[in-house]
């Protein structure tokens, strides 16, 4: 007989961890395997094709994946072992500001490229920050800001990256992956680091990574002063099917199976299937584009305002301006109707308030999230 008493718990639109589906819960639940056994080398395999559409890699790509059991934030510390001392962090907002703490506890040369919260770097700021001084090893970037809601375009940033063809740039992707594309080739990204609990819907606890071949050759002639954290022995341990530690089972099955149904479109209404892999990852980040769009109009009707510009507005967690009555007052209602939404961060509690419509949301629930306030 069932004791457990029922579950009352609220539907998550924070910025991450969100709502993950019983689908994706139930691959946790079953028995373990053996980590340097077969059936591990195959889920291993697996995760490749999902995880080079989810990066954007392209079809003659030499750029790598691979997968780590550990935190996101690790792997902002993990990626900067395989770069040289000097980097250019560009800030603008609390999770880029973080990034550049790591490179300094690090003992990093830092240079900050400091943005209001809000902004975002253009082509022309970057190139003036990249031309001001010697050449940077590196620069680091948060692509979807989760503090601020803006996601900064990364065609401009390319741009301004071809400016300095030896510096190597690092992207943050954790709440970008799976809710708009990366284009990681195409952008001349060398590193890009999420973890798997805000668009790729997962319990966290992993971390999905890509790297450049140039970013590799250059991480293999450095000093890499760690051990659980080094990219070098990572990626060759994904490529060789063989982890360096103990990796978290249940969460790589989960994985894997979120991939094939992206592709699939397991979690598109009926009559949206995909006729391919790629069309499946494209209308998932159709599916967050429109919830953002959605989103954008219910707050224009109330009278709030974006807190990032219109263009900059991030496809996965949209950031509202409001007085702190007005947000204490949604955010109370949407509690007691069984939502919970996400306040302001750092510097912006009790300014913003914030939406996470990412993932395997649907635009139905986001629908049923502003109805509950009528």
């Amino acid at each position: 007989m069932n004791t457990a008493p029922p579950t009352t718990d609220p539907m998550l639109w924070i910025p991450g961890p969100t709502k993950v589906r019983p689908e994706i819960l139930s691959e946790l639940t079953r028995p373990m395997i053996g980590h340097r056994s077969r059936a591990m080398v195959e889920l291993i395999e697996s995760l490749d094709p999902g995880l080079s559409l989810a990066f954007g890699l392209a079809p003659d790509s030499g750029s790598r994946v691979a997968v780590g059991t550990h935190s996101a934030t690790a792997m902002m510390e993990g990626s900067l072992y395989g770069v040289g001392p000097r980097v250019l962090a560009i800030v603008n907002g609390a999770f880029s500001k973080r990034w550049a703490g790591i490179a300094r506890t690090l003992g990093k040369d830092v240079t900050v490229l400091e943005l209001p919260w809000g902004e975002a770097a253009d082509e022309t700021s970057l190139t003036s920050a990249l031309g001001a001084s010697e050449p940077f090893d590196a620069v680091t970037l948060v692509v979807n800001e989760t503090s601020t809601g803006v996601w900064t375009p990364l065609a401009p940033i390319a741009r301004a990256m071809a400016t300095s063809p030896d510096t190597m740039l690092l992207c943050d992707v954790v709440s970008a992956i799976a809710g708009g594309p990366i284009d990681f080739d195409a952008h001349r990204i060398d590193f890009a680091l999420a973890g798997v609990n805000k668009a790729l819907a997962l319990p966290p606890g992993i971390t999905v990574l890509a790297a450049s071949e140039r970013y590799l050759a250059a991480a293999r002639e450095r000093e890499r002063r760690t051990h659980y954290l080094d990219p070098v022995l990572l990626f060759d341990g994904h490529a060789a099917r063989k982890t360096p530690t103990t990796p978290n089972i249940g969460l790589f099955r989960a994985l894997s199976r979120q991939l094939a149904d992206i592709a699939a479109g397991a979690n598109l209404p009926a009559g949206s299937a995909p006729v391919s892999p790629e069309d499946g990852w494209a209308k998932r980040f159709e599916t967050h584009a429109r919830m953002r769009e959605r989103t954008l109009r219910w707050a224009a009707e109330r009278g709030l305002a974006p807190f990032p510009a219109p263009a900059l507005s991030s496809p996965t967690v949209s950031c509202l301006a409001a007085d702190p009555q007005t947000i204490d007052d949604l955010l109370a209602r949407w509690k007691a109707a069984g939502h919970e939404v996400g306040g302001g961060y750092g510097p912006l509690k009790g300014k913003t308030f914030r939406i996470g419509h990412m993932g395997d949301h649907t635009e139905a629930e986001l629908d049923a999230l502003f109805a509950a306030l009528d």
